[in-house]
This record gives C-alpha cells, sequence and structure tokens, in this order.
C-alpha cells in the first residue's frame, strides 16, 4: 500500500482546494470566504506526540503554560521523561492520568523515522496501541506532522460543525456519518479538512458560534 501524497508546500495546498472547489461548488463557496488554507504543517517525533498528550481535555492557554514549564524543565524527551520522578512531572502541571500516558509514549519506543514511509492504516494503528492516544490524535498526527495528503479526522466536532453549516445538514454529522461524505474528497482529504477547518472560523466570527 502507497502512502500517498505528501504535502510539503503551499503550493500542494493549493492544488488540492483547487482540485475540491473544482469538484464540489459549496467547497468552491467557502474557498471564496476563507482565503488561501494555511500550510500547518508541523514536525514529527515523541515531542510531538507528547504535546498532543499535555494538550488534551484542558483549554489551549493552560497547554501552552504546561508544555512552556515542561520545555524549560527539559522534560520534553523520552528518556527525561524516564528518569524524572511523579514528583517532578506533577511540579510542571501535568496530572497523574498523563503521567501515566507520558511514561506509556517512552515505552512504546516508535520508530518515528519509520511512520514516515508507513501507509496511513498502519501509522494509526502503531499509534493508537499507546495509551493516550486515540484515533483523533493519530488522525491530525498523520495530517500535520506527516504531510499526508489524504487523511481526516471525522470525530473532530469543529469539522462536524463547519460541514453542518457548508452543507446545510439538519445536525452535525456523526463521525462514521461524516467519514463517509469524506470519501468525495478523496485524495484530498487533509486539504478538505483544512478548508472546512478555516470555514468554521469564518463562520464562527459571522454568526456567533459557540
Amino acid at each position: 500500500m502507497s502512502i500517498g501524497r505528501i504535502i510539503q508546500g503551499p503550493d500542494c495546498v493549493a492544488e488540492g482546494a483547487a482540485w475540491l472547489a473544482a469538484r464540489d461548488d459549496r467547497m468552491a463557496a467557502a474557498l471564496v470566504q476563507t482565503g488561501p488554507l494555511p500550510l500547518r504543517l508541523k514536525p514529527d517525533g515523541f515531542a510531538q506526540l507528547l504535546s498532543a498528550i499535555v494538550s488534551q481535555q484542558v483549554s489551549v492557554a493552560s497547554a501552552t503554560a504546561i508544555w512552556g514549564r515542561m520545555k524549560d524543565a527539559g522534560l520534553i524527551g523520552p528518556r527525561k521523561i524516564m528518569w524524572a520522578s511523579d514528583e517532578d512531572l506533577r511540579a510542571v502541571g501535568l496530572s497523574r492520568q498523563k503521567i501515566r500516558y507520558a511514561r506509556a509514549l517512552c515505552s512504546a519506543r516508535i520508530n518515528y523515522r519509520a511512520l514516515r514511509e508507513m501507509p496511513t492504516p498502519d501509522v494509526i494503528a502503531t499509534l493508537t496501541e499507546v495509551p493516550g492516544i486515540g484515533v483523533w490524535t493519530a488522525e491530525i498526527y498523520a495530517m500535520f506532522s506527516l504531510g499526508r495528503a489524504d487523511v481526516f479526522a471525522p470525530g473532530d466536532l469543529a469539522l462536524q460543525e463547519a460541514a453542518r453549516l457548508l452543507f446545510d445538514l439538519p445536525e452535525r454529522p456523526r463521525d462514521r456519518d461524516l467519514r463517509a461524505m469524506a470519501e468525495d474528497w478523496r485524495p484530498w482529504r487533509s486539504v478538505a479538512a483544512r478548508l472546512l477547518w478555516a470555514y468554521y472560523r469564518v463562520a464562527k466570527d459571522r454568526e456567533g458560534i459557540r
């Protein structure tokens, strides 16, 4: 199984956006409102997944503050996490559950270089074996840290709400329904996600979505 297209720069995102706009009038209308879509590529590796664990179930501001304290303390690598005491990790703001997840990520000994060459379903299967990493986190990692052009995250509430608004649906589509909708956006589902997130922000500003 091929890993498919890799998004490497803004031109790739623009190509995908043009493809989606040509295929779907509503996507085209959304793109007019959003303007050019962001690249949003991030590094891959241990620290990116650890940061995702830190961000779970807390506000963006809290996650940023905790991650800043972890960086200041040098606690963003697997060896440092394993050598640190629970008290050290609690001192930077990690809960007992997140300490367990962070240590599980260290113990998993994931070959991050090998993930770059794995088909996306195998990437997601590998990552979700680690306690604290769910399907959404694995899909986001494949999308933004590995640059996969054809990944979607249908469990994302903002994507669900954006799809409801853009396609005039009576309610937010459930995970499996949005996953089915996204089949029409292959092989650029990651760009479709970028477009829906951007559209969500536009619609939220316009209509005051909570």
